[in-house]
């Protein structure tokens, strides 16, 4: 069973110290996001070494797996091959809170607290009382980094602050449930002409008293909705479109 989650303390930290470790923590995220897009291994096969069991593989979309070591929840992965999407229209909608509204339409706060740098914020998410159960109740402090990386590949993470930093920002409401996003976000590779490889990854905690195996069940629908972001993208005109 998942345990509730407390958050007896609060730290307050100086926005330049703020922005330190959100750039080292968001590092770590991008280069765990980078191994498990690895380009050189085709869609639906099985490397073996490197943790990712193929759940699904149909219509050319892969759903994995990777179980942790210490316990903790399942990471999700889904790959598509979008085709006719070019990576600047996916990238516009790649992001923590059009992925939020994906994953529950009872989303009834998403908010930037503290943007960092050009290209590091910090977010609210909360989700309402009819929300599914995953999210029900639950709100979410997270960071979200975008980079581009020097082949053009595009980056976006977003994971969870630490529940003492995120409750000096954001003092928790009474009702309201802490989760905790664990690591997520896109790789966004360009192919050849307007189409591009997604690859997208979740880990969540929602905290609570909720089993574990019911978690990582929903888990696995969370990165099923590339499918929802590609019509937003679409609907996003190609760079030169006026």
């Amino acid at each position: 069973m998942v345990s509730p989650a407390t958050c007896s303390r609060s730290w307050s930290i100086s926005e330049d110290s703020l922005k330190r470790y959100v750039q080292f923590a968001s590092e770590s995220c991008i280069q765990e996001l980078l191994s498990a897009s690895d380009s050189t291994r085709g869609i639906g096969i099985n490397n073996g070494n490197d943790g990712w069991k193929v759940l699904t593989l149909e219509n050319g979309v892969e759903i994995s797996k990777r179980r942790s070591g210490n316990g903790s929840f399942h990471t999700f992965r889904s790959r598509w091959l979008l085709r006719s999407v070019s990576p600047q229209q996916f990238i516009a909608v790649a992001n923590a809170i059009d992925a939020a509204k994906q994953w529950d339409s009872d989303l009834v706060e998403a908010r930037y607290i503290k943007d960092l740098d050009d290209n590091l914020s910090i977010i609210r998410l909360k989700f309402g009382d009819n929300s599914k159960p995953l999210f029900r109740n639950r709100e979410f402090i997270v960071y979200e980094r975008r980079e581009t990386m020097e082949d053009g590949t595009l980056v976006v993470a977003v994971a969870s602050l630490p529940k003492e930093i995120a409750a000096g920002l954001q003092p928790k409401q009474n009702n309201a449930i802490r989760g905790l996003l664990l690591q997520s976000g896109w790789v966004v590779e360009r192919l050849d002409g307007d189409s591009c490889m997604v690859t997208y990854v979740v880990q969540l905690d929602p905290a609570g008293w909720m089993p574990k195996c019911f978690v990582n069940r929903l888990n696995n629908k969370l990165v099923k909705i590339i499918e929802n972001l590609k019509k937003l993208a679409q609907a996003c005109p190609i760079d030169g479109d006026t």
